[in-house]
């Protein structure tokens, strides 16, 4: 009888550091009177066609253009991205020649999440670098490899200590797919963690 091999069973736990999403208020905006009249909000048309507003609550930075289009940055959940957008329209809605509907709710898209990961494994990346299908590395240019899925779309920065950078996932969904698929995928290429040296 052949003796089962013990194997590590690898359980990814993420956070989420940033989401950008895209949103349109149905607005025509007045950047100039907005760079103004609102506080936190930089303007510098010859340098960029956008204005940037930050807000303090959610913590969070808003690209504003004129056709009332914007760009969220700095989220930490999809519930903090609504409500900056939403706190964004009633900030703004008195500088534009256009008004939307009183019952108007701006809805957004999630154009990238950034999450960061923990394997809680220590991994070989020249093994996973010369046995696995699209990984990258290039160690004497950067301590990290990175794969890259199809499907969900996503790239992972994976470092000897098991640490993890996830990004181009567009749901929380994505970033779970993608980690629990790099988990089985690095499985053979990975051990334990040496205990920490107190």
């Amino acid at each position: 009888m052949r003796k089962k091999e013990s194997r590590l069973v690898i359980k990814p736990t993420f956070k989420i550091e940033n989401i950008v999403a895209s949103a349109e208020l149905g607005l025509e905006l007045d950047l100039y009177t907005i760079a103004s009249k609102v506080h936190d909000v930089e303007y510098e048309p010859e340098q960029f066609p956008g204005a940037i507003l930050k807000l303090k609550e959610p913590k969070t930075s808003l690209l504003l253009f004129k056709n009332g289009k914007i760009i969220c940055t700095g989220g930490k959940n999809e519930r903090e991205v609504g409500a900056a957008i939403e706190k964004t329209l009633r900030m703004l809605v008195n500088y534009s020649k256009v008004k939307p509907p009183k019952s108007f709710k701006p809805s957004f898209t999630v154009q990238n999440i950034v999450a960061s990961a923990e394997m809680n494994v220590e991994l070989d990346l020249y093994a996973i670098a010369s046995k696995v299908r699209d990984v990258e590395y290039e160690p004497e240019q950067f301590p990290g490899a990175i794969l890259k899925f199809p499907s969900p779309k996503t790239s992972l920065l994976l470092f000897k200590n098991g640490k993890v950078i996830c990004t181009g996932g567009r749901s929380e969904a994505d970033v779970t797919a993608a980690l629990n698929m790099a988990a089985k995928l690095l499985t053979p290429y990975a051990s334990p963690l040496p205990p920490q040296e107190q």
